[in-house]
Protein backbone atom coordinates (compact mmCIF):
# COMPACT_ATOMS: atom_id res chain seq x y z
CA UNK A 1 0.00 0.00 0.00
CA UNK A 2 1.57 3.43 -0.98
CA UNK A 3 1.38 5.93 1.74
CA UNK A 4 2.43 9.51 2.63
CA UNK A 5 3.10 11.09 6.04
CA UNK A 6 -0.22 12.89 6.01
CA UNK A 7 -2.57 9.58 5.69
CA UNK A 8 -1.29 9.61 9.09
CA UNK A 9 -1.76 13.01 10.17
CA UNK A 10 -5.10 14.06 12.16
CA UNK A 11 -7.47 17.03 11.91
CA UNK A 12 -6.70 17.65 15.56
CA UNK A 13 -4.29 20.66 15.83
CA UNK A 14 -1.00 20.29 18.74
CA UNK A 15 -1.02 23.03 21.22
CA UNK A 16 2.37 22.07 21.86
CA UNK A 17 4.49 25.44 22.50
CA UNK A 18 5.76 26.58 19.21
CA UNK A 19 9.02 25.56 18.70
CA UNK A 20 8.90 22.66 21.09
CA UNK A 21 10.84 19.92 19.94
CA UNK A 22 7.53 17.49 19.82
CA UNK A 23 7.33 18.79 16.61
CA UNK A 24 9.95 17.08 15.42
CA UNK A 25 9.21 14.01 16.49
CA UNK A 26 6.24 13.83 15.28
CA UNK A 27 7.15 14.48 11.98
CA UNK A 28 9.55 11.89 12.40
CA UNK A 29 6.68 9.40 12.97
CA UNK A 30 4.38 10.26 10.74
CA UNK A 31 7.37 9.67 7.84
CA UNK A 32 8.24 6.13 9.38
CA UNK A 33 4.72 4.87 9.52
CA UNK A 34 4.39 6.01 6.13
CA UNK A 35 7.35 4.08 4.80
CA UNK A 36 6.66 0.78 6.87
CA UNK A 37 2.78 0.95 4.46
CA UNK A 38 0.88 -0.04 7.26
CA UNK A 39 -2.38 1.83 6.63
CA UNK A 40 -3.73 3.47 10.40
CA UNK A 41 -6.47 0.68 11.04
CA UNK A 42 -3.86 -1.63 12.11
CA UNK A 43 -1.86 0.71 14.35
CA UNK A 44 -2.44 1.38 17.75
CA UNK A 45 -0.43 4.74 19.65
CA UNK A 46 -0.50 4.22 23.66
CA UNK A 47 0.64 7.30 25.56
CA UNK A 48 1.11 8.10 29.26
CA UNK A 49 0.48 11.35 30.55
CA UNK A 50 2.15 15.11 29.81
CA UNK A 51 2.99 16.79 26.84
CA UNK A 52 4.90 14.35 24.49
CA UNK A 53 1.68 12.01 25.22
CA UNK A 54 -1.01 14.24 22.85
CA UNK A 55 0.81 12.32 20.09
CA UNK A 56 -1.60 9.77 19.85
CA UNK A 57 -4.31 12.19 19.35
CA UNK A 58 -2.24 13.88 16.01
CA UNK A 59 -2.08 10.66 14.07
CA UNK A 60 -4.90 8.92 12.29
CA UNK A 61 -4.46 5.38 14.18
CA UNK A 62 -6.24 4.28 16.82
CA UNK A 63 -4.97 5.93 20.29
CA UNK A 64 -5.26 5.37 23.97
CA UNK A 65 -4.00 8.74 26.32
CA UNK A 66 -3.39 6.50 28.53
CA UNK A 67 -2.90 7.01 33.20
CA UNK A 68 0.61 8.68 34.09
CA UNK A 69 3.33 6.19 33.90
CA UNK A 70 1.20 3.40 32.84
CA UNK A 71 1.31 3.73 29.15
CA UNK A 72 4.01 0.33 28.75
CA UNK A 73 1.57 -2.08 30.68
CA UNK A 74 -1.57 -0.99 28.19
CA UNK A 75 0.66 -1.39 25.19
CA UNK A 76 1.85 -4.84 26.49
CA UNK A 77 -1.75 -5.75 27.36
CA UNK A 78 -3.28 -4.55 23.78
CA UNK A 79 -0.18 -6.56 21.69
CA UNK A 80 -1.77 -9.56 23.70
CA UNK A 81 -4.94 -9.43 23.00
CA UNK A 82 -4.47 -8.01 19.63
CA UNK A 83 -1.17 -9.38 17.71
CA UNK A 84 -1.83 -8.37 14.48
CA UNK A 85 -1.70 -4.04 15.58
CA UNK A 86 1.64 -2.46 14.82
CA UNK A 87 1.90 -0.96 18.64
CA UNK A 88 3.61 1.86 19.60
CA UNK A 89 3.83 3.54 23.06
CA UNK A 90 5.38 6.63 24.01
CA UNK A 91 5.61 9.59 26.76
CA UNK A 92 7.88 11.78 28.41
CA UNK A 93 11.03 11.04 30.48
CA UNK A 94 8.83 11.76 33.44
CA UNK A 95 6.24 9.41 32.19
CA UNK A 96 8.71 6.49 31.54
CA UNK A 97 12.05 6.73 34.27
CA UNK A 98 9.96 7.89 37.49
CA UNK A 99 5.99 7.83 37.48
CA UNK A 100 6.41 4.68 35.04
CA UNK A 101 10.10 3.66 35.84
CA UNK A 102 8.92 0.37 37.42
CA UNK A 103 7.02 -1.05 34.09
CA UNK A 104 10.42 -0.47 31.85
CA UNK A 105 12.13 -3.66 32.99
CA UNK A 106 9.44 -5.86 32.62
CA UNK A 107 8.44 -4.11 29.46
CA UNK A 108 12.11 -5.08 28.20
CA UNK A 109 12.79 -8.98 29.79
CA UNK A 110 8.99 -10.21 28.06
CA UNK A 111 10.41 -8.39 25.14
CA UNK A 112 6.89 -8.14 23.78
CA UNK A 113 6.78 -6.88 19.38
CA UNK A 114 6.15 -2.86 20.42
CA UNK A 115 8.02 0.49 20.15
CA UNK A 116 8.77 2.47 22.65
CA UNK A 117 9.60 6.32 22.04
CA UNK A 118 10.55 8.47 24.78
CA UNK A 119 10.60 12.21 24.57
CA UNK A 120 13.42 13.25 26.99
CA UNK A 121 13.26 17.12 27.64
CA UNK A 122 14.80 16.96 31.05
CA UNK A 123 11.79 18.47 32.73
CA UNK A 124 8.10 17.96 33.69
CA UNK A 125 6.72 20.65 31.14
CA UNK A 126 3.64 20.47 31.36
CA UNK A 127 3.16 21.04 34.72
CA UNK A 128 5.53 24.49 35.22
CA UNK A 129 8.81 22.86 34.54
CA UNK A 130 9.47 20.44 37.84
CA UNK A 131 12.37 18.35 38.35
CA UNK A 132 12.24 15.19 36.23
CA UNK A 133 14.39 12.03 36.70
CA UNK A 134 16.60 12.84 33.76
CA UNK A 135 17.63 16.52 34.93
CA UNK A 136 21.01 16.95 35.58
CA UNK A 137 22.63 17.57 38.56
CA UNK A 138 22.81 20.85 39.82
CA UNK A 139 19.45 22.22 37.69
CA UNK A 140 17.79 24.90 39.27
CA UNK A 141 13.72 23.99 38.74
CA UNK A 142 10.91 25.40 40.65
CA UNK A 143 11.32 22.32 43.34
CA UNK A 144 15.31 22.36 43.52
CA UNK A 145 15.38 26.24 43.65
CA UNK A 146 19.03 25.82 45.18
CA UNK A 147 19.82 23.27 42.78
CA UNK A 148 19.23 19.57 42.14
CA UNK A 149 21.16 17.45 44.43
CA UNK A 150 19.93 13.55 42.76
CA UNK A 151 22.23 12.31 39.88
CA UNK A 152 20.27 11.64 36.82
CA UNK A 153 18.68 8.46 35.20
CA UNK A 154 20.85 7.57 31.92
CA UNK A 155 17.81 6.06 30.12
CA UNK A 156 20.25 4.18 27.36
CA UNK A 157 22.62 2.63 30.20
CA UNK A 158 18.80 1.19 31.61
CA UNK A 159 17.22 -0.27 29.08
CA UNK A 160 20.32 -1.81 27.70
CA UNK A 161 21.46 -2.83 31.37
CA UNK A 162 18.36 -4.11 31.23
CA UNK A 163 18.39 -6.71 27.69
CA UNK A 164 16.79 -4.36 25.70
CA UNK A 165 17.34 -6.03 22.01
CA UNK A 166 17.27 -2.46 20.07
CA UNK A 167 18.18 0.64 22.05
CA UNK A 168 18.43 3.90 19.73
CA UNK A 169 18.78 7.62 20.31
CA UNK A 170 17.94 10.91 18.57
CA UNK A 171 16.78 14.36 17.78
CA UNK A 172 14.56 16.56 15.93
CA UNK A 173 17.56 18.52 14.87
CA UNK A 174 17.87 15.94 12.22
CA UNK A 175 14.49 14.78 11.61
CA UNK A 176 16.00 12.67 8.52
CA UNK A 177 18.19 10.75 11.12
CA UNK A 178 15.10 9.91 13.65
CA UNK A 179 12.65 9.08 11.11
CA UNK A 180 15.14 6.51 9.65
CA UNK A 181 15.97 5.00 13.55
CA UNK A 182 12.38 4.72 14.12
CA UNK A 183 11.13 2.83 11.05
CA UNK A 184 14.10 0.35 12.28
CA UNK A 185 12.77 0.29 15.98
CA UNK A 186 9.56 -0.64 14.52
CA UNK A 187 11.03 -3.22 11.81
CA UNK A 188 13.14 -4.72 14.74
CA UNK A 189 11.07 -8.15 16.30
CA UNK A 190 11.01 -7.17 19.61
CA UNK A 191 10.73 -4.87 22.35
CA UNK A 192 12.58 -1.80 20.64
CA UNK A 193 13.41 1.89 22.54
CA UNK A 194 14.12 5.23 21.15
CA UNK A 195 15.34 8.00 23.45
CA UNK A 196 14.54 11.00 21.65
CA UNK A 197 16.21 14.32 23.19
CA UNK A 198 13.10 16.73 22.73
CA UNK A 199 13.90 20.56 23.78
CA UNK A 200 11.60 22.18 26.06
CA UNK A 201 11.39 25.54 24.54
CA UNK A 202 9.63 27.25 27.67
CA UNK A 203 11.80 25.35 30.78
CA UNK A 204 14.72 23.69 28.93
CA UNK A 205 18.43 24.79 28.98
CA UNK A 206 19.99 26.65 26.56
CA UNK A 207 22.20 23.90 25.57
CA UNK A 208 19.11 21.12 25.11
CA UNK A 209 17.57 23.46 22.39
CA UNK A 210 17.47 22.62 18.35
CA UNK A 211 20.22 24.83 17.60
CA UNK A 212 23.16 23.51 20.31
CA UNK A 213 21.75 20.01 19.18
CA UNK A 214 22.66 20.42 15.36
CA UNK A 215 26.14 21.98 16.56
CA UNK A 216 27.19 19.36 19.62
CA UNK A 217 25.57 15.84 17.63
CA UNK A 218 27.83 13.37 16.65
CA UNK A 219 26.41 10.11 14.70
CA UNK A 220 27.23 6.92 16.05
CA UNK A 221 27.72 5.78 12.68
CA UNK A 222 30.37 7.97 11.83
CA UNK A 223 32.09 7.18 14.93
CA UNK A 224 32.46 3.78 13.96
CA UNK A 225 30.65 2.46 16.54
CA UNK A 226 29.35 -1.46 16.16
CA UNK A 227 25.52 -1.55 16.56
CA UNK A 228 25.94 -5.49 17.05
CA UNK A 229 27.94 -4.80 19.80
CA UNK A 230 25.79 -4.26 23.80
CA UNK A 231 29.74 -3.89 25.02
CA UNK A 232 30.27 -1.07 22.91
CA UNK A 233 26.60 0.27 23.16
CA UNK A 234 26.77 0.32 27.24
CA UNK A 235 30.24 1.98 26.83
CA UNK A 236 29.12 4.94 24.67
CA UNK A 237 25.55 5.33 26.58
CA UNK A 238 27.56 6.11 29.28
CA UNK A 239 28.24 9.67 28.19
CA UNK A 240 24.20 10.55 28.11
CA UNK A 241 23.70 14.51 29.54
CA UNK A 242 27.31 14.98 28.49
CA UNK A 243 27.63 14.38 24.74
CA UNK A 244 24.77 13.93 22.27
CA UNK A 245 25.46 10.78 20.14
CA UNK A 246 22.99 10.14 17.95
CA UNK A 247 21.60 6.91 16.08
CA UNK A 248 21.31 3.07 16.99
CA UNK A 249 23.43 1.93 19.98
CA UNK A 250 22.35 -1.60 20.38
CA UNK A 251 20.44 -3.99 17.68
CA UNK A 252 20.21 -7.04 18.47
CA UNK A 253 21.34 -9.08 15.29
CA UNK A 254 20.12 -12.67 16.39
CA UNK A 255 16.94 -11.25 18.45
CA UNK A 256 15.53 -14.12 20.40
CA UNK A 257 11.35 -15.16 19.81
CA UNK A 258 8.68 -12.31 21.14
CA UNK A 259 6.69 -13.49 24.05
CA UNK A 260 3.51 -13.47 21.44
CA UNK A 261 5.21 -15.85 19.58
CA UNK A 262 6.09 -17.87 22.89
CA UNK A 263 2.37 -17.47 23.89
CA UNK A 264 1.20 -19.08 20.37
CA UNK A 265 3.72 -21.64 20.30
CA UNK A 266 2.44 -22.76 24.00
CA UNK A 267 -0.98 -21.97 22.96
CA UNK A 268 -0.59 -24.62 19.54
CA UNK A 269 1.45 -27.05 22.15
CA UNK A 270 -1.49 -27.68 24.38
CA UNK A 271 -4.15 -27.60 21.97
CA UNK A 272 -4.50 -31.34 21.81
CA UNK A 273 -5.03 -32.02 25.18
CA UNK A 274 -7.58 -28.79 25.79
CA UNK A 275 -11.30 -29.52 27.21
CA UNK A 276 -14.25 -28.75 24.87
CA UNK A 277 -15.36 -25.16 25.59
CA UNK A 278 -18.61 -26.94 26.88
CA UNK A 279 -16.66 -28.93 29.38
CA UNK A 280 -14.15 -25.83 30.81
CA UNK A 281 -15.99 -25.30 33.69
CA UNK A 282 -15.59 -28.83 34.93
CA UNK A 283 -11.68 -28.20 35.70
CA UNK A 284 -13.66 -26.38 38.41
CA UNK A 285 -15.91 -29.24 40.32
CA UNK A 286 -15.18 -30.83 43.34
CA UNK A 287 -15.25 -35.08 43.07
Amino acid sequence: MNLVAKDFKSDLKPIWCPGCGDFGVLQAIYRALATIGRPPHEIAFVSGIGCSSRIPGYTTAYGFNSVHGRALPIAQGLKLARPELLVLAAGGDGDGFSIGGGHVPHAVRRNDDLTYIVMDNQTYGLTKGQLSPTSPQGLRTVTSAYGSLELPVNPLLYVLAYGAGFVAQGTPADIAGLTEMIEAAIRHPGFAFVNVQSPCVTYGEEGQQIKAHKATMQKLADLGHDPTSRIQALDRAQSYGRELLTGIYFQDPDPPPTLGALVRARQEAMMATARPRAQILDAFVQH
